[in-house]
């Protein structure tokens, strides 16, 4: 059985994690198949990215099963099988929906942040797990949560191991949506339905800014602007645009 399954609808590709007995730990295989899943969702005609869990859980860090005859050189670990995954979210020029369906713990709570945007069911809940087996952050934790939730309350919760709920992540800003469960899937669809409507190189650009954006200098950042949107004006979606506008009708994009 595959560790990672992806399925199409449209320009939407799903990328299920799929070890639902142990909640969808990462082992160095899921990472491989997760990698080669962000692959797949560079086809053009792919346009935004739904990553779940299968079962209950969406993913609840690292399986230390993987460990049974030691952790090994974790520092080698992190750089073999994590930070690939996490480069591929973030170096994917596409929206990345997460619709958490249940525990987001340690790396897993990592591997949400690392996506674009989030949505969760109301019995998800979020577990910085790491404290609580006296090791750090790591997956990006410490660099996503921070620019999600700020410096001070980052650092308090990640350090506290307090599992947070889908309602106080909410009210935190971790995620944008709540939903009963038995509507996560639906939702999640539509809302990715709506972003593949988008232009897709605008959004990509976009996501390009955003992410260079809390360590850049202003100049910097207004001549990247400058650089991105000299690229943005030569899409087939920029023109469709204009041309709606002026023709007073919605714009038909075609994510190029």
């Amino acid at each position: 059985m595959a560790e990672v399954e992806t399925s199409r609808n449209g320009g939407v590709l799903t990328i299920t994690l799929n070890r639902p007995d142990v909640l969808n730990a990462f082992t160095a295989e899921l990472h491989r198949q997760l990698v080669g899943a962000f692959k797949e969702a560079r086809d053009p005609e792919v346009r935004a990215v739904v990553v779940t869990g299968a079962g209950r859980g969406f993913c609840v860090g690292q399986d230390l099963k993987e460990f049974g005859e030691g952790a090994g050189d974790i520092a080698d670990r992190l750089r073999t099988n994590y930070h690939p995954t996490i480069r591929a979210v973030r170096g994917l020029e596409k929206p990345v929906l997460a619709a958490v369906n249940g525990p987001a713990a340690g790396a897993g709570l990592s591997f949400a942040c690392a996506c674009d945007l989030r949505l969760a069911a109301e019995s998800a809940t979020f577990v910085p797990a790491f404290i609580n087996i006296g090791l750090v952050p790591d997956g990006g934790g410490t660099f996503f949560i921070t620019r999600l939730l700020g410096p001070a309350r980052a650092f308090e919760w990640m350090t506290s191991g307090r599992r947070l709920s889908a309602a106080e992540a909410l009210e935190w800003g971790l995620v944008s949506e709540v939903v009963p469960d038995d509507r996560l899937a639906e939702r999640a669809a539509e809302w990715a339905g709506e972003l593949a409507a988008m232009p897709t190189r605008g959004i990509g650009l976009s996501k390009r800014l955003f992410d260079n954006a809390p360590h850049a200098r202003l100049e910097e950042q207004l001549e990247m602007e400058a650089q991105l949107q000299a690229a943005a004006t030569r899409t087939e979606d920029f023109r469709e645009g204009v041309d709606a506008f002026l023709q007073k009708r919605d714009p038909q994009f075609k994510g190029r």
